[in-house]
């Protein structure tokens, strides 16, 4: 019996939200007093064996170049064959978009619960209940999972890192590969920026700024503290900014450390998509706006006017540390 958790790349390199699902994987199975173990699949340059820190103690690879690019229809039935291997009876991924393409196929090809979003660990006291968010992040539930091997998604940024000292067993896992009924004829990538749904920090900005000639004051402040930029669904469409930078409930989900609102009103659509962050900034020249109920922070105030001072604030606290 082991616990089993997919770690998800690009290009060569374990994501973050998989070095969080790795150090989650390794508490269940320590709940369960078992070992944690991964698969990994396609080429990658990271230090496999280094994953020993994160609580893994033997990582599987598939590393054939087939597997580079995501085909959910092939990886479940890989994962599928990993799991009956390792003999798991928990299967962990990232809540991220991999992994909501494959855990609900996994479920139903191994006859297994999902929980997906999963904010804790789970509660093995009486059974194996598990907590997640539900209705966009406003409540949470309580699920209990009763199946032989269980399937948990963990929400991105909801579980901490840590590390210590280890060193995982790496080996080549011997599988079938179904051919792919999926065609990659190109990839176009954003090159220089931490993906958003990577990002500790996030500086947004929405129609309040009036036009795009004015979105230096999202990417000064960005630049100065090494944050993601991201923007409302209004200003994506008006192509202020590009789609990729669009958070809200028909954008990107994101659960930064800090993330800090210029000039958005903060509708229920949009607060979908940014309330796990852990800290909310809000700046809005608008007392009445939503966002200030869900803000930790919040300055009534025309960003024109605050956002210079916030930016020179930072700079001089910078140019003193």
């Amino acid at each position: 019996m082991s616990v089993l958790v997919f770690l998800d790349q690009a290009d060569g390199q374990i994501k973050k939200a998989s070095l969080e699902a790795a150090c989650y994987g390794a508490k269940v199975a320590a709940q369960m007093g078992t070992a944690a173990e991964a698969i990994v699949l396609g080429a990658v340059t990271s230090n496999l064996a280094a994953l020993g820190n994160y609580g893994i103690s033997k990582v599987h690879t598939v590393s054939n170049t087939q597997l580079n690019h995501l085909d959910a229809q092939v990886f479940t039935q890989v994962i599928a064959e990993a799991a009956a291997t390792s003999n798991a009876s928990v299967v962990v991924f990232s809540n991220n978009l991999t992994g909501k393409a494959i855990a609900a196929r996994l479920s139903a090809r191994l006859k297994a619960g999902l929980v997906s979003g999963a904010i804790a660990l789970p509660d093995t006291s009486n059974g194996f209940v598990v907590k997640k968010s539900v209705f966009s992040g406003k409540a949470t539930a309580s699920i209990s999972v009763s199946t032989a091997i269980k399937i948990i998604a963990l929400s991105p940024n909801a579980f901490s890192i840590t590390t210590t000292e280890a060193t995982a067993v790496v080996a080549e896992l011997a599988v079938t590969i179904p051919a792919s009924r999926v065609t990659v004829t190109g990839v176009s990538k954003v090159e220089g920026e931490v993906p958003l749904t990577e990002a500790e920090l996030v500086i947004s900005g929405g129609r309040g700024l009036k036009g795009p000639e004015n979105w230096g004051l999202v990417t000064d402040l960005a630049k100065l503290i090494g944050a993601s930029t991201a923007c409302s669904r209004a200003v994506a469409d008006a192509h202020w900014r590009p789609h990729h930078e669009h958070v809200g409930q028909t954008g990107l989900a994101i659960a930064p450390n800090l993330y800090f609102a210029i000039g958005i009103s903060g509708a229920i659509q949009h607060l979908a998509g940014v309330n796990r962050s852990k800290v909310i900034v809000v700046i809005n020249k608008d007392p009445e706006a939503p966002f200030f109920k869900a803000a930790d922070y919040g300055i009534v105030g025309d960003a024109f006017e605050v956002m210079p001072k916030i930016i020179d604030a930072v700079r001089k606290l910078k140019s003193n540390a």
